[in-house]
């Protein structure tokens, strides 16, 4: 087969109408062969021709999309030097565009033989391999473009491509669990329904299934341990995997995009697939281990993990950073998502041993005339020694805030001594951002997400029940700040299933309005369980999946959850560009917000200190610094939020007419339908009885 020259960029492989570029790094490198497979799985081999610095290249002409190939790269094998080539390993392309194919677990996979770690394996790996594949990189868009969706706009909704959708009755059967499902019209409208404006998809990027879960009879379902920065998971294909995940991801995005909603990657850029020293040769271990990978200083034989997963990428190599930034904006310019969560994303800050907001990641991130322009949303702990770092991530970053949804769950759950600490949380968090001129939508607030329990799930069990993962019950958080209400599961008792659904109401609709950027985990509002699972990543099946035919048992939830997420679009008091005061604003002779007693006077030190469930907010419409995009001042309704999370009713006394003078309850969690809270007395200086452990947000007219 003749090659061409062709060009050291860009990395990857390239079709240009005539045929494809083939380039690929590596320093180590003495010789590296390009393995092209056809239909039968028969195997040719072609030495790139050309090195220039460290980038190695072909160009073959007549290859064509769907082609599939992947790569032999000869040199040193010395693990204990960290040099781990092994030419008997097909190795996937780093930045191959798509990956058709699972990895069968083999012996062959690995460079040495099991039981006998000082062994060298040249059984070959290419029966038992993944294959990279050409794509064909044209696709119409049709005039798409990035919706930018201010973040004080924002409503992000956590997905999982395949557990969303495999059980819903509205979607053809053949379609479920793939990138068409997320972009069938019946779940738009559920998106549309629930205001969300981002979805945030768990990760999609290729990925592989441990062989210990394998072992199980158990798949990798969350899909944390990638292998392909560039490829869409193939499992979520619904119509092919030789390229044709591309396009249907592309189509995913745009229909999403018609729809006013963002698409968000959840992206594992801290580890990859091939786990410790002990692991298998797949892809960058065999290409050139010490660039991608950090090994521990003086013994490099093992490697430096933050993660908790065996490895962590090398971001003080200039290499893993290109791969990392190089991934990033084809994510932008040719897949058009609108912005990255970054997992453990601490760990992507450890240039040198401890988190530095100051290092090469962020700079590069931060220079980006790309990447700076979307969202980026991190992850902001690791497992690393100082690994917890929310509120010390640089100012164009947001945060999922872990102690927004520690607070919430136990002031809910009636803990004493957490009335202060929600009082910060609810107002945004200025404690955590403030001091660094960040504002409140630095804060992405959360109660529930992926890792843990579901909404339901928190109010039902106290502890955890995780049998089903084979791991004795000892994976998954112990402490979860969560409570039965007085049955552990499922239960006949009504009182108690009538206190757990006020509970999801409370959080709801403390959760849609805060001030920050609030973000729902899928299938949360519509009663989704796991069993009291807290760590389901190896369950893809239904014990996972949304049971949409369940969920109709949960129309007042969804329906509630519905509109408390309209009113935080419709009153831009819930979602502030900048923090409250808590002092006259703009000439006004009232505080943007004021905090006060059930009995309606002002809260004093000794009553935040005094362990007290109750309390009322008073937001000032009359008080936004904020303007419109003509630069007009913003002015909208104000409201009072009468909060009781005490276990006995408590009756409030509403302040005088100088706060407003006609107030309408527009939410009430303990009457979700409004059927008797309409008929309370609302006036100025009147009394309002607000049960146990719940809610009211009454709204005032000017």
């Amino acid at each position: 087969m003749h090659i061409w020259p062709g060009s050291p960029y860009p990395l990857g492989s390239r079709f240009d109408g005539g045929g494809t570029n083939f380039s690929i790094f590596s320093e180590v490198a003495e010789r590296i062969e390009l393995c092209l497979f056809d239909e039968a799985g028969t195997e040719t081999r072609v030495t790139l021709p050309e090195r220039d610095g460290l980038v190695w290249h072909g160009y073959l002409p007549q290859v064509w999309p769907g082609q599939r190939y992947g790569y032999r790269v000869h040199g040193p094998y010395d693990p204990a030097a960290g040099l781990r080539c092994n030419p008997s390993k097909l190795l996937l392309d780093p930045y191959a565009q798509a990956i058709d194919g699972e990895y069968r677990w083999d012996q062959a996979l690995f460079s040495y033989d099991f039981g006998d770690p000082g062994s060298y394996n040249d059984t070959d790996s290419a029966p038992y391999a993944s294959k990279a594949v050409v794509i064909n990189p044209y696709f119409d868009w049709v005039g798409d473009r990035p919706l930018r969706v201010p973040y004080n706009e924002t409503v992000i909704y956590e997905a999982h491509v395949r557990g969303m959708t495999m059980r819903h009755p509205g979607i053809p059967a053949d379609v479920r669990g793939s990138y068409a499902a997320i972009a069938h019209p019946a779940m738009i409208a559920h998106f549309r329904k629930l205001g969300v404006t981002a979805v945030e998809l768990m990760p999609v990027h290729q990925f592989v299934h441990d062989s210990t879960l394998d072992e199980k009879g158990l798949r990798n379902y969350w899909g944390y341990n990638t292998i392909g920065f560039f490829a869409p998971h193939n499992g979520y294909a619904g119509f092919g995997t030789r390229g044709e995940q591309v396009y249907e991801f592309k189509t995913m995005v745009r229909s999403l995009h018609r729809a006013g909603i963002e698409v968000i990657l959840d992206v594992v850029y801290n580890h990859t697939a091939e786990g410790n020293h002990m692991g298998p040769t797949l892809s960058f271990r065999g290409i050139d281990n010490q660039a991608y990978y950090r090994l521990v200083d003086g013994d490099e034989k093992h490697y430096y993990d933050t993660t908790g997963t065996g490895n962590s990428l090398n971001v003080r190599h200039h290499e893993s950073l290109r791969l990392l930034m190089d991934s990033l904006r084809y994510w932008v310019t040719e897949m058009h998502v609108d912005g990255f969560r970054f997992d453990l994303a601490s760990s992507l800050a450890r240039e040198f041993h401890s988190v530095d907001r100051l290092s090469a990641f962020f700079d590069l991130v931060n220079q980006d005339p790309v990447v700076s322009q979307v969202k980026l949303i991190a992850e902001p702990w690791d497992v690393g020694e100082g690994g917890y770092q929310v509120g010390g991530f640089p100012p164009l970053w947001t945060e999922w805030n872990g102690m927004y949804r520690d607070t919430i769950r136990d002031f809910w759950r009636g803990e004493p001594g957490t009335l202060g600490e929600f009082a910060a949380r609810f107002t945004g968090s200025s404690d955590l951002y403030e001091a660094d001129n960040r504002r409140p939508i630095a804060s992405i607030n959360f109660v529930t997400a992926h890792d843990g329990f579901t909404l339901n799930d928190l109010v039902s069990y106290n502890d955890k029940h995780n049998e089903d993962n084979g791991e004795d019950n000892n994976d998954g958080e112990s402490h979860n700040r969560s409570w039965n209400h007085g049955a552990e599961g499922d239960t006949d008792d009504a009182a108690v299933h009538t206190l757990r659904e006020r509970q999801k109401r409370n959080i709801l609709t403390t959760l849609l309005l805060s001030q920050g950027v609030p973000m729902i985990a899928h299938g949360d509002e519509l009663g989704r369980t796991q069993r009291g699972n807290n760590n389901v990543y190896c369950q893809d099946n239904e014990l996972s999946w949304v049971d949409w035919e369940s969920a109709r048992d949960n129309e007042v939830l969804t329906d509630y959850t519905a509109r408390a997420a309209r009113l935080r679009a419709a009153h831009p008091i819930f979602r502030r560009k900048r923090f409250f005061q808590g002092r006259p604003m703009r000439g006004s002779g009232d505080s943007d917000i004021s905090w006060l007693r059930p009995d309606g006077r002002h809260m004093s030190d000794e009553d935040w200190d005094s362990g007290r469930l109750t309390l009322a907010v008073f937001l000032n419409g009359q008080g936004i610094p904020d303007t419109d995009a003509l630069g007009e001042r913003i002015v909208d309704d104000s409201f009072l939020l009468l909060i009781n999370s005490h276990h006995q009713q408590h009756t409030f006394t509403l302040p005088d007419e100088s706060y407003g003078k006609a107030w309408q309850v527009v939410l009430d969690t303990a009457d979700p339908l409004l059927a008797t809270t309409r008929r309370r007395s609302t006036t100025p200086g009147g009394r309002l009885r607000v049960p146990s452990r719940s809610m009211l947000v009454l709204r005032c007219r000017y």
